[in-house]
């Protein structure tokens, strides 16, 4: 029942390639693979951003809300796993800003909660392991599960840590964008600044303190030099949520092809982001000054025309990064995310309704089902399950 309505429209999608000769014959048949793949495989994104305005009574996951993730948009495009995100921006690091954080954080979590307990629970349950997912697959439900995008909130109080564990979170990064308690940020690339040349010595406590409890260290945010001596200092394999190949698009939140090895030797997994700025900065920056052009944003004909002539960051550029980690580091590190409700999206994957055409894309290239299996969940799910039993050896030693 679960993947009905997916099925529905593939069925139409599969009518129109009939309809048309020879070539779409080849085009049905690759779509009647892909979507066998797509049915069978645990699809998972590691990162979806949430607004609490969403998380109502009256307004929730479970209706078709005016966002890219919610439940028939999962649905519609057989997405079971998101990670949503407690996401908190940078602020003053003093008493105050931190209090301000972990409540913006705590209303997040609250959300999620809801989600899972109230508005949905015979739709959506909460997942803290690889063994819960499938157990909620095998139920018909999706998944939700919680990834935490900045580690400011915590304040300088460590016991934070557990009380985020025991309310679900099983991925945390130290910093985003700006410096922090914990660690440099990417940002100080773009004014050439640093407040710890890394980490600090509470952000060192910080991971030690994640993989005791079992929470997986994400470096997306963090400089270069934090996450050198992040994947120093981790003793699990650490995950980057949502980042690209900086080798296919120079943005310094993309990782290049040394951090690339570094997140290989500890074992970790690149969950490569659907954002087009990273995907391919260039392409999408003439788009996006070609669109500015138009007089009348509402004048189909003349917007493609302008897609005809600088085509928007597609399912195929994305998938372009896939290929390059892959090819760099090896199929076991590398995974998929979206950063939808957060900037992401690109041509052909829009929002969780359109996720069955990254496998697609995948399949046309020529990826095995289980190739596909590892990238879309199989990868991600592995080092929690190792970042786990990492935490319950560190736990043997009390």
């Amino acid at each position: 029942m679960k993947k009905m309505i997916f099925l529905v429209g593939l069925n139409l999608l599969w009518l129109s390639c009939q309809q048309s000769p020879s070539e779409n014959n080849t085009d049905a048949q690759l779509i009647q693979k892909a979507q066998k793949i797509h049915l069978k495989t645990t699809t998972l994104d590691t990162h979806d951003d949430i607004n609490v305005k969403n998380f109502t009574d009256s307004i929730n996951y479970s209706q078709d809300t005016d966002t890219q993730v919610n439940l028939p948009k999962m649905e519609s495009g057989a997405l079971d796993v998101a990670w949503f995100i407690v996401y908190t921006g940078q602020g003053d690091l003093n008493e105050e800003g931190y209090k301000k954080a972990a409540d913006n954080a705590q209303a997040k979590f609250d959300a999620i909660h809801r989600l899972v307990k109230e508005y949905a629970p015979n739709k959506i349950g909460l997942a803290t392991s690889s063994k819960d997912v499938d157990s909620l697959n095998r139920l018909g439900k999706k998944v939700a599960m919680i990834g935490v995008e900045n580690a400011y909130p915590l304040g300088e109080d460590l016991n934070e840590v557990k009380r985020y564990f025991d309310q679900g979170a099983r991925y945390m990064s130290l910093a985003h964008n700006g410096h922090n308690q914990f660690s440099d940020s990417n940002t100080g690339e773009f004014d050439n600044t640093a407040k710890h040349n890394g980490i600090s010595e509470l952000g060192k406590k910080v991971i030690d303190s994640m993989n005791y409890y079992g929470i997986m260290v994400d470096i997306s945010h963090p400089s270069k030099e934090a996450i050198r001596q992040t994947i120093a200092r981790s003793k699990a394999p650490i995950i980057a949520s949502h980042s690209g190949a900086r080798a296919l698009s120079d943005h310094p939140r993309n990782l290049d092809d040394e951090q690339l090895q570094w997140v290989k030797e500890s074992g970790g997994v690149v969950q490569a982001v659907a954002l087009a700025n990273f995907v391919n900065k260039e392409k999408h920056t003439q788009y996006r000054a070609a669109i500015k052009t138009l007089e009348d944003p509402s004048d189909e004909s003349a917007l493609a025309q302008i897609k005809k002539a600088h085509p928007p960051v597609n399912v195929s550029d994305f998938v372009d990064h896939i290929d390059y980690i892959k090819n760099k580091i090896g199929i076991d590190h590398v995974g998929i995310s979206s950063d939808f409700d957060g900037g992401g999206g690109i041509e052909g994957w829009e929002d969780a309704s359109k996720t069955f055409n990254v496998t697609l894309e995948m399949v046309k290239r020529g990826y095995t089902e289980e190739e596909i299996a590892k990238i879309w969940s199989g990868n991600l799910l592995r080092v929690l399950d190792e970042t786990s039993e990492v935490a319950k050896e560190l736990q043997k030693g009390d």
